[in-house]
């Protein structure tokens, strides 16, 4: 009975349950990242995203003061609190989380449980209260430091908006944004704006060689965009143009071209040929045909392409590595999160989570903005 007008057909239980297990695969990474870009750098690394909402153990360290110290017949007394000291306030702030346990060396930090008196040789004993007093007991006079202590303390979640400062206050950020919207833009709309006269003239004027040249475009398709940087970059230094915001709005206009040709050429091709001839008739040109009327009815191809051909300039990393200066002036910001920001903070990732967050925030925009004709552009030409 599947397939009869009214009754809905038995896979489209199937069609719902993978769309629905593809969004989710899509928005668990994405939620993981939105979360670890609020969290402290030593959280993210000491526990998953999903644990966030929990305390996380985490190691500290500092040293116990040489000031108060007291004499006991032969032994040295010190007293006091760790979370005075400054490196453990440094990282603690107005918290003051209970310790777990305690050691006085870096590969075993957690050595000792918290409350108990432990010979840490040398004739030296040290106890360390979960509450963060400690007590320390030495056979020798105290020197210019301290006893070195490590701690394993249970540390309140941690969310703020630090990391979305460092990145948004990074030196020079706001160039590297205006310089990716200098990169972005024309890189949109000079591809379309090209492929838009290839694709008329391949789907309504009829010349010698079309199929060819339509050939051409296709094989294109399947050409990687790396056996073209050498080459282009070459073709560039020799007519003057080098490595320049010039230089890259060809590169990424040309790297456009065979699917922006490709989308927009079946796109075209569907439009009702009734129309087209009529204008014909009525003595339109190939050009007027082409802006009155193929133009405007083909808004959702251009759209759909336009989605795409952003989003890629926009993230794209390579391409202006090899097409753009080194300066700071000419960087954009992919170039300048990997170089500046994860350059020198490899290991942080909050800043790389806050720092994708951030560059996604304008494709995003974009793409719920034209999300209504991606659909309608993609599937043109696909059913007859």
């Amino acid at each position: 009975m599947d397939n009869i007008a009214g009754k809905k057909s038995a896979l489209t239980w199937a069609t719902r349950l993978t769309v629905f297990a593809l969004v989710v695969i899509w928005l668990i990474p994405t939620t993981g990242l939105l979360v670890s870009s609020f969290r402290d750098r030593d959280q993210i690394s000491a526990t998953g995203w999903w644990l966030s909402p929990f305390s996380v153990e985490q190691g500290l360290r500092g040293r116990t003061t040489i000031e108060g110290v007291i004499k006991e017949g032969d032994t040295y007394i010190s007293r006091g609190s760790l979370f005075d000291d400054e490196e453990i306030l440094k990282s603690v702030g107005d918290t003051r989380p209970p310790i777990s346990a305690f050691g006085t060396t870096g590969r075993d930090p957690g050595k000792y449980p918290s409350g108990e008196l432990a010979d840490i040789g040398k004739g030296n004993k040290l106890v360390v209260n979960a509450d963060g007093t400690y007590e320390f007991f030495s056979s020798k006079a105290p020197g210019s430091t301290g006893q070195r202590v490590y701690v394993i303390a249970s540390m309140p979640p941690d969310f703020s908006f630090e990391n979305y400062i460092t990145v948004l206050t990074a030196d020079k950020m706001d160039v590297a944004f205006i310089n990716t919207l200098t990169v972005t833009i024309p890189t949109t709309i000079i591809p379309i704006l090209m492929a838009a006269f290839a694709a008329y003239a391949l789907a309504w004027m009829d010349f010698k060689g079309r199929g060819l040249l339509l050939g051409a475009v296709v094989a294109a398709l399947v050409v990687p965009l790396q056996l073209a940087l050498v080459p282009a970059l070459q073709l560039h230094n020799a007519v003057g143009i080098g490595q320049s915001f010039l230089g890259i709005w060809l590169a990424h206009s040309a790297f456009g071209q065979p699917l922006a040709v490709y989308l927009l050429r079946n796109y075209m091709i569907g439009l009702p040929k009734d129309i087209i001839e009529s204008a014909r008739v009525d003595g339109a040109t190939d050009f007027q045909v082409f802006v009155r009327i193929v133009l405007p009815l083909s808004f959702p191809a251009l759209a759909s392409f336009a989605i795409f051909q952003f989003l890629w300039t926009w993230n794209d990393l390579l391409v202006a590595k090899v097409f753009l200066p080194s300066a700071d002036e000419a960087k954009v910001m992919t170039v300048k999160i990997a170089d500046d920001l994860l350059g020198s903070r490899g290991g942080d990732w909050g800043i790389l989570a806050t720092a994708a967050f951030v560059s996604i925030a304008v494709p995003l925009l974009v793409f719920f903005t034209l999300q209504r004709y991606l659909v309608r552009g993609l599937l043109s030409g696909s059913v007859k």
